[in-house]
């Protein structure tokens, strides 16, 4: 076979080919040396066609775009008999990927990883990107902390032009951080300044952390809040010279050294404010909380800045500029400032655009927002509507743009996207807590029924002391105000004998239409009626008390009818549902049992809830709680299943569930009767575990509190400050996939004769 070599080396591209031929007008086209690759795939590379002219150029153009595919590792053209004869010698594909001794990393999302940067199975083999990826996993196990990691990778030949890739991996022990020192610093302490950084030295927690294992992220972190600490005492020239980072010759122990200068402290000598203001200047210096004398302080300057500019923001001026200019004098180590502001144009929204609603109506969401099309752009109030779209729970993400309109400059759009989540649940869960042992409950709900905002439910409840069936409804805008409307349905027993209460058993049937109207942004008021019938079992050994309110021994059970008008007052400023780090939350409620039933009673109650921030993890919680009842008109008392009881996870903690206040000793168990007025104090050290702030929280807490009423002869206790029980210990809050699951460690501090404490406390699933 006689046969022309055109060319066989990838530089014969740019040389003079050295076998030259004439053109020729090409008859055929044969492709040979193909495994995997399918033949049309190279004729679709191929810039020659049958019919075309092949020339030199052209044949050089061919095997220039078959080498650019990446499949074939050798390309050459040759001619027979005016055939063009393509002969490739094929890349081979990887077969498998496999890892020996990778502990620290998920093998898939390694796997995936690899596939982005085109090592995969089925990919053609390149040992340029093999090494590319191999230096890319040491540089992972580095910022692991893991120094001593080796990777030795092995390609190893398969059938097919086929390999395998084994990535041999020794991890190694991680590197820690054996010390960090500070040189230069004098005006505070190295241990001050240390406590400011999230790297450290091990330590009880850092198991957990990681924060004893160097990262270069970490370290960048640290040096800013470093510098801010330094900026917000003062400190205007302080700077960061020099960051070393060695580590030992075993590669276990890393250690840092940061030179800082700290410069002078710097007062602040005067403060004013230039340039267009457009509104009174006196209201904007209200807003500057730095003042001539004092030591400079960047988060404040930054905090009055911001200040101004949202306050501009609130009569449109959406785009207003604020800046704060320096003029320092080192040698009276003074800085004036000079706030400049820069208003801009007064901004209006042309358009409020709702996107990403598959489900929820536009005027669900629409009805929740606080600017207004035509009206000035207000920043405060985009900003609350962004939370209360946020808290209806129908959306995953609330995400809003102000984008200009585009040919005008004093018009913007309010565009916003939202994540829908599925509103409707069907549940069948199992719970438990310390009081009931064991809970079944059930809920079919639509918090976002057909889209419309109403919630529609049914709900099922099954403990041992207590059982509940409700079925409910709400209309959250009954009124384009924003007036809510509902009604329940419900059937409720309760079975005390697994409890520390007294013995006795109800079964309480009834409904209720309520309406809530809301006076302010996070205040509403509520009011229902309802319809209540309820029977009451005793036997020989309920309290005294008990069995005279049903005429026992005459009758076993007792039925009674009350009409319950319930009013409340709700003010809800927590910055969160679930673990909240600011905020104050207020309830007041009152039921009164309305005359024309069996009984007339009222239960009034009340509490104060606060959260002050102490840093970015501590938060301290403060709570009380009132509780009063009393009877009226023919009714001699409160009836005791509508007493207030103490004690257990949701109170005072360390107590057994609903043990603190009056007693029935007759029984010789100690059974707990309830009262009529209740008092509860806590308050609680809060924190969040590092890289799960939003799903666990601890705590320690020192709660007070106690329950008066009748003992068991009748007679009113006295409402004594010095009865009320101690105790303090450590929590937990966790939303776990199966439920919200809280628990305590309580230790009674004054636990007087007759108390019963329980040191460790929990309830999982909520109850209704």
């Amino acid at each position: 076979m006689n046969r022309s070599l055109l060319s066989a080396l990838v530089a014969s591209l740019f040389a003079v080919p050295a076998w030259a031929f004439e053109p020729f007008a090409v008859k055929d086209i044969r492709v040979e040396g193909i495994q995997r690759t399918e033949a049309g795939t190279v004729f679709s590379y191929l810039p020659v066609k049958v019919g075309d002219m092949l020339t030199e150029e052209k044949s050089a153009q061919s095997i220039k775009a078959l080498f650019a595919t990446g499949f074939f590792k050798d390309v050459r053209i040759e001619v027979e008999n005016d055939v063009m004869v393509v002969v490739v010698q094929e890349r081979p594909a990887i077969a498998r990927i496999d890892f020996v001794g990778m502990k620290e990393f998920e093998k898939d999302a390694i796997i995936k990883a690899l596939k982005d940067t085109g090592i995969g199975e089925g990919r053609i083999f390149d040992r340029a990107l093999l090494d590319k990826a191999e230096q890319e996993l040491k540089r992972q196990y580095l910022s692991r902390g893991k120094y001593a990691a080796n990777i030795t990778t092995t390609v190893t030949p398969l059938e097919r032009n086929r390999v395998g890739i084994n990535f041999n991996i020794d991890e190694g022990e991680a590197a820690k951080i054996k010390q960090i020192n500070i040189v230069g610093n004098n005006a505070f302490t190295e241990k001050t300044l240390l406590g400011l950084f999230e790297l450290t030295t091990p330590g009880w927690i850092t198991w957990y952390t990681k924060n004893d294992q160097y990262s270069r992220q970490k370290l960048a972190a640290d040096l800013e809040k470093l510098k801010s600490f330094y900026m917000n005492q003062g400190f205007l020239e302080f700077a960061v010279e020099s960051t070393q980072v060695s580590i030992s010759p075993n590669k276990q122990d890393v250690f840092i050294t940061l030179n800082i200068n700290e410069g002078e402290r710097y007062q602040v000598s005067s403060i004013k404010l230039a340039g267009d203001f457009s509104v009174p200047e006196e209201e904007l210096k209200k807003l500057v909380t730095v003042r001539p004398g004092d030591i400079f302080s960047r988060e404040r300057l930054n905090n009055s800045t911001k200040a101004i500019g949202e306050r501009l923001g609130k009569e449109g001026y959406a785009f207003a500029n604020v800046n704060a200019v320096p003029e320092v004098d080192k040698d009276k180590r003074q800085v004036a400032f000079t706030i400049f502001v820069d208003a801009g144009k007064r901004v209006y929204v042309r358009r409020i655009n709702v996107t990403g609603n598959t489900r929820t109506r536009d005027e669900v969401v629409r009805r929740e927002v606080r600017q207004m099309e035509g009206g000035w752009y207000d920043a405060e109030r985009i900003t609350n509507s962004k939370e209360r779209i946020d808290r209806l729970g129908y959306f995953t993400d609330v995400a809003v743009e102000t984008p200009a309109v585009p040919g005008t400059a004093d018009q913007v759009d309010v565009n916003l996207n939202v994540t829908e989540k599925p509103t409707g649940n069907l549940m069948l869960g199992l719970g438990t807590s310390s009081t009931d042992r064991l809970i079944l409950s059930g809920a079919i709900t639509q918090d976002n029924f057909m889209g419309s905002g109403n919630n529609v439910g049914i709900q099922v409840n099954s403990a041992k002391s207590q059982r509940t069936y409700v079925l409910s409804y709400t209309n959250p805008y009954f009124t384009i105000d924003g007036v809510s409307q509902g009604f329940d349905i419900y059937h409720r027993t309760v079975d005390t004998s697994s409890t520390e209460l007294a013995y006795y058993k109800s079964a309480s049937t009834g409904a209720g239409f309520r309406f809530g109207f809301p006076i302010g942004e996070k205040e509403s008021l509520g009011i229902g009626l309802g319809i209540d019938t309820t029977s009451i079992t005793v036997d020989g050994s309920s309290p005294k008390r008990y069995r005279d309110f049903v005429g026992y021994p005459g009758s076993r059970s007792d039925s009674n009818l009350t009409l319950p008008l319930t009013l409340s007052w709700t003010s809800d400023g927590k910055d969160s549902f679930f673990f909240p780090t600011k905020g104050t939350y207020q309830r007041a409620g009152i039921e009164v049992a309305l005359p024309g039933g069996d009984l007339q009673y009222y239960r009034a109650t009340y509490q104060l809830q606060h959260f002050f921030p102490l840093s970015q993890r501590f938060t301290l919680m403060l709570n009380g709680e009132l509780g009063y009842a009393n009877a009226y008109g023919s009714t001699d008392e409160v009836p005791f299943y509508k007493n207030f009881y103490a004690g257990g996870v949701n109170s005072v903690r360390g107590y057994k569930a609903s043990s603190l206040g009056p007693v029935d000793y007759s029984t010789g168990d100690n059974e707990r009767l309830g009262g009529t007025r209740r008092v509860v104090a806590n308050a609680e050290l809060l924190w969040a575990l590092p890289g799960m702030e939003k799903s666990v929280r601890m705590g320690w807490f020192v709660d007070a509190g106690q329950v008066f009423g009748k003992d068991q002869d009748g007679k009113n206790q006295n409402f004594d400050l010095g009865d009320l029980r101690y105790s303090t210990g450590l929590s937990a809050a966790w939303i776990s996939p199966i439920g919200p699951l809280k628990f305590s460690f309580g230790v009674p501090l004054n636990k007087k004769t007759g108390d019963k404490s329980e040191l460790f406390q929990f309830q999982l699933g909520t109850t209704f």
